[in-house]
C-alpha cells in the first residue's frame, strides 16, 4: 500500500509539468493575439498579398480546423483581391493533417494528465480529508518547482539553439518531408515563418511559467495562512 501511495505521489509530481505545458500549448494555439501579432511583426500582408483582415479570418479557420473533425484544411480567402477557394496546395494540406494529429495528441495528453491530477486529489480527499490537504499542497508545490526548472532549461536552450531544436522537432514528429515548404510558392510557410514559431514557443514558455509559479507558491501561501489561523 505504501509503495502504491509513493508511486502515485511521484507520478503526480511528474505529470504536473506535462499538464501545465500541454495546457499552455493548447491556450497559445487557440490565442488569436498570437496570430495578429505575428502577421504584423513579419509583414505577412505585404509578403503574401493577403489583407490583414483576411489573414485573421484565415487564422480563425485554422484554429477551427484544430478543434473540429474535418480531415482536410480548406481555407477560403482573398489574394490580391481575388477570391481563392483553397489557399493551400495538396502538400500543405497533407502536412496540416499531420499537424492536426499532433495537436490532437497534445490535447489528449493534457486531458488525461488533468484527469489523473484531479482523480489523485479526489481520492486523497475522500480517504484522508484534512491530513491529505497538507500533503496535496506539498506535492502541488513540488510539481510547480519541477515545471519551473524544466521550462527555464528548455527556454534557455531554445534561445541559443532554436533552429536546431526546430529541425529536430520536425524530424521526430513527422514521418514524411511534407513539412519542407518553400515560402516563394507555399502560403503556409509564407504566413507562418520560423520566427512566428519562435515567438509562439516563448509565449508557451511564459504561460507555463505563470502557471508553474501559481502551483509553486500558492500552496506556500495557503499553508502560511492556515498556520496563522491556527
Amino acid at each position: 500500500m505504501e509503495i502504491a501511495r509513493k508511486t502515485a505521489v511521484v507520478l503526480f509530481i511528474v505529470l504536473v509539468p506535462v499538464f501545465l505545458i500541454t495546457t499552455s500549448v493548447r491556450l497559445v494555439i487557440n490565442f488569436p493575439g498570437l496570430y495578429s501579432y505575428g502577421f504584423e511583426k513579419y509583414n505577412i500582408p505585404e509578403y503574401t498579398g493577403i489583407k490583414r483582415g483576411d489573414l485573421l479570418d484565415a487564422a480563425a479557420q485554422l484554429r477551427d480546423y484544430f478543434n473540429n473533425d474535418e480531415e482536410q484544411l480548406i481555407i477560403r480567402t482573398f489574394v490580391l483581391g481575388v477570391v481563392v477557394e483553397s489557399l493551400y496546395n495538396q502538400r500543405e494540406i497533407t502536412h496540416m493533417r499531420d499537424v492536426k494529429d499532433l495537436v490532437k495528441n497534445v490535447y489528449r495528453v493534457q486531458e488525461i494528465t488533468g484527469l489523473y491530477l484531479l482523480g489523485f486529489a479526489s481520492v486523497g480527499f475522500y480517504m484522508s480529508r484534512r491530513r491529505f490537504a497538507e500533503s496535496l499542497l506539498r506535492v502541488v508545490g513540488r510539481g510547480g518547482v519541477a515545471t519551473l526548472g524544466l521550462v527555464v532549461f528548455v527556454g534557455l536552450l531554445s534561445v541559443v539553439a532554436f533552429n536546431q531544436l526546430f529541425l529536430l522537432f520536425h524530424l521526430v514528429s513527422f514521418s514524411n518531408d511534407f513539412w519542407q515548404l518553400d515560402p516563394r510558392r507555399d502560403y503556409l510557410i509564407a504566413m507562418f515563418p520560423q520566427g512566428f514559431f519562435f515567438d509562439a514557443t516563448m509565449l508557451i514558455a511564459a504561460s507555463t511559467v505563470v502557471l508553474a509559479l501559481l502551483f509553486a507558491f500558492v500552496p506556500r501561501l495557503v499553508r502560511r495562512w492556515t498556520a496563522t489561523e491556527n
